[in-house]
């Protein structure tokens, strides 16, 4: 069943406030149909009394609440405390007296040369459980935590800076040895080109020559010659092949040049080794 109130009594209005009453009598009070209606205040609608008496009646008890609690024991005794740490020493007090009569005026530094305080030391009281130095301890622990954090940082520092130290060591490493490789490469043509014009039919070494790819693809592992050349590593035989260009034809790889004669070679060329060169 429905029911149309208009805004204002004894007159017609447009619009009007609608209210749902609930046919069932049995319906909880509580329910969410029944506080929803009462709550339903819409702008421009008129409030309900029963409403507005019920909401003063909750602001009105609330605010009893707020009187009528009790404070805690430590509320009670931080406001009596402050309320006597704020209340300036009289003559009454014995040692404020004798300060007095010493020529002590209040509002000045204690001393003779007056740089002493102005105000008492505070007062620090503890309300928690711990004993005394508990805070002290606290401290020390606090600072040997960040000390030993702080440690533990250098330490993850300086083992991240040798493992980089290490990984450039090992690319540098890997670098060296492709320049000997490449270097080794250079050094064998050009050594083979230098002893064919020379009218040699075998290289000094095996090894001074490169090899054609048909024939390194053929080599076999137990090959007597294949034994022969791991005797050396790369880098010696690098080394023994540059002093023998550099001998018999006074040649460079790094320069690129063949000299006209000793003097010539130890005077204008930097070096026997890929370093001197750069």
């Amino acid at each position: 069943m429905c029911v149309y109130i208009t805004a204002a009594e004894g007159k017609r209005s447009t619009s009007g406030v609608l209210i749902q009453i609930m046919d069932n009598a049995e319906e909880d009070y509580m329910s969410d149909s029944f506080i929803n209606i009462n709550q339903d205040i819409r702008p421009g609608m008129p409030m309900l009394r029963r409403t507005k008496e019920a909401f003063k009646k909750e602001e009105k008890q609330k605010e009893a609440n707020e009187k009528s609690r009790q404070k805690s024991i430590k509320e009670q005794e931080k406001e009596q405390r402050d309320t006597v740490l704020n209340i300036a020493l009289g003559n009454e007090n014995k040692g404020f007296a004798m300060l007095q009569k010493m020529g002590y005026k209040s509002g000045q530094p204690l001393g003779k040369s007056g740089k002493g305080i102005v105000e008492p030391i505070p007062l620090n009281i503890t309300t928690g459980r711990s004993g005394l130095g508990h805070e002290e301890v606290k401290k020390r622990k606090a600072e040997e935590n960040l000390e030993n954090y702080k440690r533990k940082m250098h330490m993850k520092k300086q083992t991240e800076k040798q493992t980089a130290n290490l990984f450039k060591m090992r690319l540098k490493t890997k670098q060296e040895q492709l320049q000997v490789k490449r270097d080794l490469e250079k050094s064998q043509k050009a050594c083979q080109q230098l002893d064919m014009q020379k009218r040699l039919e075998f290289p000094k070494e095996i090894w001074f020559w490169l090899r054609p790819r048909e024939e390194k693809e053929d080599v076999d592992e137990d090959d007597e010659e294949e034994d022969e050349e791991s005797e050396h590593n790369e880098s010696e035989k690098l080394q023994m092949l540059t002093a023998y260009l550099r001998e018999e034809y006074l040649y460079c790889i790094w320069c690129g040049t063949a000299y006209d004669d000793k003097e010539d070679l130890s005077s204008n060329c930097p070096g026997d080794t890929f370093l001197d060169h750069e």
